[in-house]
């Protein structure tokens, strides 16, 4: 299982949002790319980062905070929030993401996410599955579609899509521990899926216990920012 710290951006910050809210925000560290830096000292591969201020403006907006860290470093970076239009994604590939994440324009422009499945491939497009109550929620969890989870996943999944990042909403942020028996679910109705499961870890045992149901990755963020979690416990995967 690889582990996949979270850095998530605003104003040029490390910051943490308490289930997607703006208002509950705290910062953690005045330099992305030096946070970046700690988890490739640990041995880290992979790196989440979120523009958290292009998922408002539908655009992407911190992209020197990208561009530092993939040039500043050897993580390989999957990119999301606000990438919305084929200049986006370029863009974002340009500056050297290895992977997008796409979310809310999965459910509102199906046929453009499809284009860049196409475009570029099942293995660098990641679908960002985000679920409340077992529905996709959307556009910073502020609105829950009627879609059904996993039904979602798998018609993605037979469009070519390798990689999904679920999060279960009621989870993210809250130190809670992560829904293990919604991951075990979809693994065995889409086995083949590369799974990677967010939200909620807050423990080691939380690590453990996603590595046993055969979920390809798992997303740290607030546990390690509050102390819960460290590198050397993360240096473990």
């Amino acid at each position: 299982m690889y582990i996949i710290p979270a850095i998530d951006i605003i104003g040029g910050k490390c910051v943490r949002l308490t289930q997607g809210d703006y208002s509950k925000k705290k910062e953690y560290h005045n330099s992305p790319l030096e946070m970046a830096k700690r988890f490739e000292d640990a041995g880290i591969k992979r790196l989440h980062l979120v523009d958290l201020d292009g998922a408002k403006a539908k655009k992407i907006v911190n992209k020197e905070v990208l561009k530092d860290i993939v040039q500043g470093t050897s993580l390989q970076v999957d990119f999301g929030g606000g990438v919305q239009s084929d200049e986006d994604i370029t863009l974002a590939f340009e500056l050297g993401a290895h992977q997008l994440t796409g979310g809310s324009i999965a459910v509102k422009n199906p046929e453009m996410f499809e284009s860049w499945i196409t475009r570029f491939g099942g293995e660098r497009i990641i679908l960002g599955a985000d679920a409340k109550d077992r529905k996709i929620a959307i556009s910073g969890w502020e609105e829950t579609t009627s879609m059904d989870l996993i039904e979602f996943i798998k018609d993605y999944y037979a469009k070519g899509v390798s990689y999904v990042i679920c999060t279960d909403v009621a989870k993210d942020g809250l130190l809670q521990g992560p829904s293990v028996d919604l991951y075990k679910e979809i693994l065995q109705e889409i086995p083949e899926i590369k799974l990677i499961a967010s939200g909620g870890v807050s423990k080691l045992q939380d690590l453990e216990e996603l590595q046993k149901t055969g979920v390809y990755g798992a997303i740290v963020g607030k546990a390690y920012y509050e102390g819960k979690i460290s590198l050397e416990d993360l240096a473990k995967f």
